[in-house]
C-alpha cells in the first residue's frame, strides 16, 4: 500500500462541491485508470489521481488496493483527523455504488487475514505473521494499550518503526476501529512477555464493541 498527497493550494471550495468535482473527473479518468492498472503500471496515473484527491483537500491521503469485493478498491482517507471528516463524508456520499470493479472507502479497511500480507519498508520484506502484540485492556473505558513488536523494529529508523508500528495495527481493524479502541500504542523492540497475533488482536478489540 502506498499513500499519496499534494502540496495545499490558499483556498478551498466545499466540501460537496470538492467532491461532486472529484467524481466528475474522476469518471471522465477511469479508462486510463483501468488501463494502467490493466497493465500492472498504476504509476501512469498516479500524479493525476493525487490531483483529483488533493482537490478535495491537500491534507488526504489515497491509495489504490486490490478489493475485497470488487477487484480494485479506492481507499481516501483523512487518517481519523476530524476536521477533514467533512470532506470523506461528503466524498463518499457522492460516490456511486461499489460494484463487481470497483469499492471506495473514506478510511483503511481492515484486510480479511493481515497475516497474509508482506510489506517493504526500505530493504526489508515485512511479514506482518510475525508481528505480535502485548495488549493490555482497560474494559471499563471500552480501550486497549499495545506495543507492537516485530523482529526487524530495532533495525528500522524512525520513520519507517513508526509505519511498521501502526500499520499492521490498520490492516487488522481498519482504521477507524482502531482510533476508537486503541489508547496508547508504542512500538516493542523486544519480544513482550504474553504477545498475541494480530487476528488474535482483532478478535479481543471487537470482542469490546460487541
Amino acid at each position: 500500500m502506498t499513500w499519496f498527497r499534494r502540496a495545499r493550494p490558499e483556498q478551498r471550495p466545499s466540501a460537496q462541491e470538492s467532491a461532486e468535482r472529484f467524481w466528475a473527473r474522476w469518471h471522465e479518468l477511469l479508462p486510463d485508470i483501468a488501463a494502467a492498472l490493466g497493465d500492472r503500471e498504476p504509476h501512469r496515473v498516479e500524479s493525476r489521481l493525487c490531483d483529483l484527491v488533493a482537490d478535495v483537500h491537500p491534507d488526504l491521503h489515497f491509495s489504490l488496493d486490490r478489493g475485497t469485493r470488487a477487484i480494485y478498491a479506492l481507499v481516501v482517507s483523512g487518517q481519523e483527523d476530524p476536521a477533514l471528516r467533512p470532506y470523506t463524508d461528503a466524498w463518499k456520499a457522492a460516490a456511486p455504488p461499489d460494484d463487481a470493479l470497483w469499492e471506495f472507502h473514506d478510511s483503511v479497511p481492515p484486510v480479511p487475514d493481515p497475516t497474509g500480507v508482506t510489506v517493504n519498508l526500505g530493504p526489508h520484506r515485512v511479514v506482518l505473521a510475525d508481528v505480535r502484540v502485548h495488549a493490555q485492556v482497560d474494559a471499563a473505558a471500552g480501550v486497549v494499550d499495545v506495543a507492537v513488536h516485530h523482529p526487524v523494529l530495532a533495525e528500522l529508523d524512525t520513520a519507517a518503526r513508526a509505519a511498521l508500528t501502526f500499520l499492521p495495527l490498520d490492516a487488522t481493524l481498519g482504521e477507524r476501529l482502531a482510533a476508537a479502541r486503541l489508547r496508547r500504542v508504542e512500538p516493542a523492540l523486544e519480544l513482550p512477555a504474553d504477545t498475541i497475533d494480530l487476528l488474535e488482536l482483532r478478535e479481543l478489540v471487537r470482542g469490546l464493541v460487541d
